[in-house]
């Protein structure tokens, strides 16, 4: 080997990491939530689900959401499932969001998308196809946009996180069907960081308390704007 190509081999090695750190993140294979998916046939094909629903959907904050319990006045469906990112939520909306005839929609997700390493940009563009394939399918449906909560796991993240939200939260103000209500400050303690209490141990998924206050959110904004199903005369 001479002298040349050597220290060719050694400025490659060099180099290639800042290559690969400039590399897009990949997007997870969603076909890790095939069975999460064959369940939510199951249980569609075994029971009934309300029509003119709220339908909740999106990524573990949703799935640990006991919105039975929390909501149970409502028709609710709940179609959350963990981990989950905006690409997992397209990648699937045909079994999880498609079936129903929801009146209006809650959706938490993102969270897990910027802390992957994907851009606000990125995640966006991925909200903007969701809502539009939404509105597309449910042009009388409405939808609450839970924000990207602060979390001290993920405090780093929090910047992009913030970013996005913002992003969002611009977005909903120009749309009649969209609504972006801050799930987010309540979750900041007086220092303005994350308040424990308002998190289980891992210091990223709610608490009984974290949930608490999202109910408390919630709850008179459905009061004030959910339209109750007409039962047909007898």
């Amino acid at each position: 080997m001479n002298r040349t190509f050597s220290v060719f081999l050694f400025c490659l090695f060099l180099i290639s990491p800042l290559f690969s750190q400039n590399l897009p993140v990949a997007d997870p294979d969603p076909e890790v939530y095939r069975e999460e998916m064959n369940r939510f046939r199951f249980w569609d094909a075994k029971n009934t689900f309300p029509e003119n629903s709220i339908l909740f959907i999106g990524s573990s904050s949703i799935v640990l959401w006991r919105t039975n319990e929390a909501f149970p006045d409502y028709p609710v469906i709940n179609r959350g499932f963990g981990g989950s990112h905006y690409s997992d939520q397209l990648a699937h909306y045909d079994i999880a969001v498609k079936p129903y005839n929801p009146q209006w929609l809650v959706l938490y997700c993102g969270d897990n998308d910027i802390a992957a390493g994907k851009e606000a940009e990125r995640v966006f563009k991925n909200y903007q196809e969701l809502m539009q394939r939404i509105h597309t399918d449910f042009p009388k449906a409405k939808l609450v946009y839970v924000p990207i909560k602060p979390s001290r796991s993920r405090w780093s993240f929090w910047p992009e996180m913030s970013r996005f939200n913002k992003m969002v939260e611009n977005y909903c103000s120009g749309q009649d069907w969209l609504y972006y209500l801050d799930f987010a400050t309540p979750l900041l303690g007086a220092d303005g960081l994350p308040d424990t209490v308002n998190f289980v141990g891992d210091q990223l998924h709610l608490s009984a308390e974290g949930y608490k206050k999202w109910n408390a959110i919630l709850r008179p904004f459905l009061k004030k704007h959910f339209q109750q199903p007409v039962s047909p005369a007898r």
